[in-house]
């Protein structure tokens, strides 16, 4: 009982800086204007912290968005974007390293922030993608770690973008460049509205 007072105590005085890091949200400029994203560190925390931990460092300001399929998604987070010799190979970068999946019962709707992979589920490191629709074919395979709460006039436009066939034919390759000028990691209290 005699240890029981500190820890509690110790608790109480941890819970403002657990609340701030949980009330952060990211601040997404693109060149088609602003998406704010809040995090769900309840359910997929080490995935949030990746990418915080990525924003942070600037890894993803200059990557474009690569891959965009109305009604469906936006892919971006790959450090290959910032390079247009390297358009071959858009769609294969990440930071080096992957991180292991944290899949959940969020849903995949619009809005949605979720972790790009290959078949490995435990291969995620960067690439990101933003939800147009619903997609339940990807709920509880993909790695959903958060949901836009501002910026649905920046993803219509995001998603009006005029696209072209991949070099998979796929009708996804954007035939203008959708810029993520940054990332920010801010607290909720800093955005405004």
């Amino acid at each position: 009982m005699k240890y029981l007072f500190p820890l509690v105590f110790s608790l109480l005085l941890a819970l403002p800086s657990l609340r701030a890091a949980t009330d952060e949200v990211a601040v997404i400029e693109t060149s088609k204007g602003q998406v704010v994203v809040e995090f769900w560190p309840d359910v997929a925390p080490k995935t949030v912290a990746n990418f915080k931990k990525l924003a942070a460092s600037g890894f993803f300001d200059g990557t474009a968005f690569h891959r965009i399929i109305a009604g469906f998604m936006a892919q971006g987070g790959d450090p290959l974007t910032k390079d247009p010799a390297q358009e071959a190979r858009w769609g294969t970068g990440d930071p080096g390293y992957k991180i292991d999946a944290e899949f959940n019962d969020r849903k995949h709707e619009r809005g949605v922030l979720s972790m790009a992979r290959s078949q490995d589920p435990n291969s995620a490191g960067s690439q990101f993608f933003l939800m147009f629709g619903p997609a339940p074919f990807l709920d509880g395979k993909y790695t959903g770690f958060g949901k836009m709460i501002s910026g649905e006039d920046t993803l219509a436009k995001i998603e009006k973008t005029p696209v072209t066939a991949s070099a998979g034919g796929e009708p996804s390759k954007p035939t203008e460049r959708v810029e993520i000028k940054s990332v920010k990691i801010v607290p909720r209290s800093a955005i405004k509205g």
